[in-house]
């Protein structure tokens, strides 16, 4: 009767909730939020024994890259991620696309964790860092000076940020006379049709952007589009640059984004000139499949050349490195196909002597996703943080630290799986987007989808 009484308090502490070897994926659902800081999709896959893993898509694009892939889920072992990625992977595409298959592996990775007690990062190999360093993304809207832009960003230092980015590009010279040069009357149907032009006050684009005409203006890649840089609007860009520096110094790093959609030449012309700038790195110069233009590109100017957040799996960035068509990569973990593929991909960076910085324009839950990919990295530069303005994005999913960027750093969670308890449903209720799919809607319509998937004979 003792004994009994013993084995009896030895149970009592034993975790019974999660018995890793018998869970299984019962279901996966989506709800679509706007403004944090775009059209967010968030997934949930639900398990036999109540554990619920988190995932997102890639911002601005469709649940039906992930709902495809519900009947090749259910019934499986979530703690089989390999296993499950490589039945999806095939599913997968560049930029928007890879998106289903991104969420699908985070949230493996987080019901793995979970039923392990395990951080994600651990996971992925163990842990490099305890604490990951943010960089921050500025917008400045409407009308604007490289000064108004200076202060901005010293406003980011001064919240702690120590690695900067900010835009920089066409879209600063549409009402510049002089300083571009188009066939007549194109760079007026770009600036009406332009996403930020569109952009609703909740983030989204508007529908006509995917009809006629205005689609195939956004779909012409840089070097067809005809569009050109003045010597007058060369010196305008550069003069903006100086007049950032002139506000934050020349002490912290400062990266590019948005050139535009101009060609290799103009490119070129501008980085020449930026150099004297101490510019971190210019960003999707060319569409990434362009390796030879990144090539050219690179060897015309020092400043380092930096592509990667529409580039699915992580051997598709091979071609950019062995050429040395780029000196930063910059996957976004929700379209590379998730934080292994991060992984492999930073194995890839020490074989080319390449450095990674993270795209990341998510949720929490995408942030959370990048910040243990990042802690169990090597070599990282930062992680990107395009949120810091929205006052209730912190507060999506509870579990995690509130603020969660502090003195520009993300301390690395030890708790199971991303760190994210729960979400704050309420708040996702009041952001839930307006032409999109309601709130966790049942999508049993997915579950016996079915085709041969199999891609040889």
């Amino acid at each position: 009767m003792e004994n009994s009484n013993i084995f009896d308090g030895m149970m009592g502490k034993v975790r019974t909730e999660s018995a890793p070897s018998q869970l299984r994926i019962t279901d996966l659902r989506i709800t679509n939020i706007d403004g944090a800081p775009k059209h967010c999709i968030l997934l949930k896959l639900f398990t036999n024994q109540g554990l619920i893993g988190y995932g997102e898509l890639r911002d601005a694009s469709s649940a039906t890259y992930a709902l495809m892939l519900k009947s090749r889920l259910l019934g499986e072992n979530p703690c089989n991620v390999d296993r499950l990625f490589r039945r999806i992977r095939q599913f997968g595409g560049m930029s928007r696309q890879g998106g289903g298959v991104s969420a699908v592996e985070i949230a493996l990775l987080d019901l793995a964790g979970k039923a392990y007690g395990i951080p994600v990062y651990q996971l992925l190999g163990g842990q490099y860092r305890s604490q990951v360093r943010m960089y921050c993304d500025t917008d400045v809207e409407g009308k604007h000076s490289g000064t108004q832009m200076g202060e901005a960003l010293k406003r980011r230092i001064e919240r702690g940020y120590t690695f900067l980015k900010m835009d920089l590009g066409m879209d600063l010279l549409f009402d510049e006379p002089g300083c571009l040069n188009a066939p007549l009357g194109f760079l007026e149907d770009v600036e009406k049709y332009s996403a930020k032009a569109l952009r609703h006050q909740s983030g989204s684009i508007a529908p006509e952007v995917m009809r006629g005409r205005h689609y195939e203006t956004f779909t012409i890649p840089h070097h067809a589009t005809g569009i050109h840089l003045t010597e007058r609007g060369i010196q305008y860009l550069v003069q903006y640059v100086r007049e950032v520096r002139d506000v934050i110094g020349y002490e912290v790093p400062l990266a590019i984004d948005h050139l535009g959609h101009l060609g290799l030449g103009d490119c070129i012309r501008l980085a020449r000139q930026l150099e004297p700038y101490n510019i971190a790195w210019l960003e999707d110069v060319a569409p990434w499949q362009y390796t030879e233009q990144y090539v050219k590109i690179a060897n015309a100017t020092t400043i380092p050349i930096c592509t990667g957040e529409d580039i699915y799996l992580h051997d598709t960035f091979r071609p950019l490195l062995e050429s040395g068509g780029v000196s930063v990569v910059h996957p976004d973990v929700l379209t590379i196909g998730g934080a292994m593929e991060i992984k492999k991909l930073g194995d890839l960076c020490e074989q080319y002597g390449a450095a990674m910085a993270i795209h990341m324009a998510e949720s929490p839950i995408g942030c959370m996703a990048a910040v243990h990919a990042a802690a169990a990295l090597p070599h990282i530069l930062a992680v990107e943080h395009h949120s810091t303005d929205i006052p209730w994005w912190n507060d999506l999913a509870m579990g995690i630290a509130n603020p969660l960027v502090q003195n520009g750093f993300i301390q690395v969670p030890d708790t199971p799986g991303l760190g994210i308890s729960e979400l704050n449903e309420e708040l996702i209720r009041e952001h839930l987007h307006s032409r999109k799919a309601g709130y966790w809607e049942e999508t049993s319509q997915w579950d016996e989808e079915w085709s041969n998937d199999r891609v040889w004979s």
